[in-house]
């Protein structure tokens, strides 16, 4: 198949995103992709009528890699998201032993278009940051300005202020 760029997969996170609040779920979206590629998962937010904790789209999606794929294969794929993991999706993708982490849009700007909403109680700290404390060298690949518009625009009257 042969790699893409980063915003093309990036395009497909925001794809799920969309499909994510579509359903009726947060907007947010994650995908994994192969050394050579390949997506081999896609995720959105799980929270539906009852609300899920653990139910963001990249520990979700790192749930699901864990029980399907061994450590070392997972070390070389990379899990792109529409924005910054938090420090709980940081942890799952940090055990899960997945290399790379690419995402579109920051923490800090999900924070400004979020603001107080209960749902989301958005954490000011950096996944690089958690990632830091952690004994492994797992590249961080972010935010990309190119995107963080589309990005957005899947959250534009979602959340309340």
């Amino acid at each position: 198949m042969g790699y893409k760029s980063h915003l093309y997969y990036l395009k497909k996170c925001v794809e799920v995103s969309k499909r994510s609040r579509d359903s009726g779920n947060m907007p947010f979206g994650c995908i994994l992709v192969s050394s050579d590629g390949e997506v081999l998962l896609e995720q959105m937010n799980i929270e539906g009528t009852n609300y899920k904790c653990t139910g963001h789209a990249e520990t979700q999606l790192m749930e699901k890699a864990s029980m399907k794929y061994t450590k070392d294969f997972l070390w070389g794929c990379t899990l792109y998201s529409t924005a910054e993991p938090c420090a709980m999706c940081t942890g799952a993708i940090y055990w899960g032993n997945v290399g790379r982490i690419v995402y579109g849009m920051s923490e800090k700007d999900l924070l400004k278009i979020t603001g107080s909403d209960p749902k989301n109680p958005t954490f000011d700290l950096p996944c690089r940051e958690v990632l830091a404390k952690g004994q492994k060298n797992i590249e961080v690949i972010g935010p990309f300005k190119e995107i963080e518009e589309e990005v957005a625009d899947v959250h534009k009257d979602f959340w309340n202020k």
